[in-house]
């Protein structure tokens, strides 16, 4: 189990931790070390375990928030999704259009007209010419 060395608040520790755990424990002294620096600029000199006390505390602090954004972001998620969900099962149906159709009477009477229109047409040119 290997032991390191931190610094928090200008004070060194030796700590162990489990193999492989080296660098989570250096990044989780930083954010401690972290927060005994803001308290010894705002403080000054104050006893080891009361620093190491009020960091862990704004630290909690910290942690408790982001644990509630965590807990309102799953929960809009949760929402996201059930909607997301509930839009996969809906069917569409298509916009129904109607074109409008001609009768086939209308047609056959425009057609028979056609027919005798050219049919006067015709004798019209035979008279005439």
């Amino acid at each position: 189990m290997p032991e390191i060395q931190i610094t928090i608040g200008g004070r060194q520790f030796e700590v162990a931790c489990q193999d492989g755990e080296e660098r989570y424990l250096h990044s989780a002294a930083k954010m401690l070390d972290d927060e005994a620096q803001v308290l010894s600029d705002q403080v000054g000199r104050m006893p080891e375990a009361r620093m190491l006390l009020m960091a862990g505390l704004l630290l909690a602090d910290k942690t408790a928030s982001v644990e509630d954004r965590i807990t309102e972001v799953r929960a809009e998620l949760a929402e996201r999704e059930a909607e997301l969900a509930g839009l996969r099962n809906v069917t569409i149906e298509p916009e129904r259009i109607e074109v409008p159709v001609v009768p086939q009477a209308v047609t056959d009477t425009l057609a028979e007209i056609a027919a005798r229109a050219e049919s006067l047409a015709a004798e019209i040119e035979e008279k005439v010419g």
